[in-house]
């Protein structure tokens, strides 16, 4: 009889285990959708904000006065950065382009002091941009602003695109997810449907049977969140080596809000469908026990 007992305990055991393996694993691509959607924005003014709008500034202006031009972008509302490109950094960088001899068909050399000014992600589009344009070539000592219109276009159609389909595909993981979740706690907890029909016998409430099978949903939930948080920060790290970069998108409070919706997922969706089960095991026959 003890032999059986630590049978069935053993069996019980390795249940319970796989539910909490086979729910974190869930968990975890929840966890990565929600990564995505909560800094969806982040990575969408990352984009827009690496894009360089190139100030030519006119051949007559000296380094004094472009200096000073320079600390006066700094002012404006939609500059979020410049860096100052000189003459001699713009022939190099044309060698280097062009090759050593570029310059031997010109009497001067034609490369003026440009300034490579990234904007504010809320200014990177085609009407804020022409704006920009026209309000930096105010300044007398400016003489061309560039920057390439289809890229910009291209940049903001293929962001719109990409969020909604991500909306559509994390609309079909959490619905995914909210069925696997279900199938395993109904599996979990009809294999003990027998303890709850003996439960009944002695005249056990519904309320007090479903009790126990609640309280082990909960922690079911929590623990099957922890693991899958925890596979998710050592996922991050794992690739923090290689795309250092994704860190500086990821925000502290943004990663707090995801391990949230991970742990409120776990729970919500363990202690709801281990509520429902138990019901409709409650409601059972004795004969369809055994079916």
């Amino acid at each position: 009889m003890a032999e059986k007992d630590n049978i069935i305990g053993k069996r019980l055991v390795n249940a319970y285990l796989s539910s909490v393996i086979s729910i974190s694993l869930v968990l975890f691509l929840v966890g990565v959708a929600s990564l995505l959607l909560v800094n969806a924005r982040s990575v969408s003014n990352y984009f827009k904000e690496n894009m360089k709008v190139s100030v030519m500034l006119k051949q007559n202006v000296s380094e004094s006065k472009s200096f000073d031009y320079l600390e006066s972008l700094s002012d404006m509302r939609f500059i979020k950065s410049a860096d100052y490109i000189s003459r001699e950094q713009g022939i190099r960088e044309m060698k280097e382009l062009l090759g050593d001899d570029f310059l031997d068909v010109f009497e001067a050399a034609p490369i003026p002091i440009s300034i490579d000014v990234t904007l504010k992600a809320d200014y990177v589009s085609a009407d804020s941009l022409e704006m920009v344009k026209l309000e930096l070539l105010e300044s007398p000592v400016v003489d061309e602003v560039v920057y390439q219109r289809s890229l910009v276009d291209a940049l903001n159609q293929n962001i719109s695109r990409i969020s909604l389909v991500m909306a559509v595909m994390i609309g079909l993981l959490l619905f995914i997810s909210f069925v696997l979740i279900s199938n395993t706690m109904r599996l979990s907890v009809y294999a003990r449907r027998f303890n709850i029909h003996t439960m009944q016998l002695v005249g056990a409430t519904p309320a007090f049977i479903r009790g126990p099978f609640l309280l082990q949903g909960l922690l079911q939930g929590i623990f099957s969140a922890m693991i899958a948080i925890l596979m998710l920060l050592g996922g991050l790290f794992a690739i923090r080596s290689s795309f250092a970069q994704m860190f500086e998108i990821f925000r502290l409070p943004l990663l707090l809000v995801v391990m949230g919706i991970v742990l409120a997922t776990g729970i919500v969706i363990c202690v709801v469908s281990t509520y429902f089960v138990v019901g409709k095991l409650i409601s059972m026959r004795r004969t369809e026990l055994y079916y």
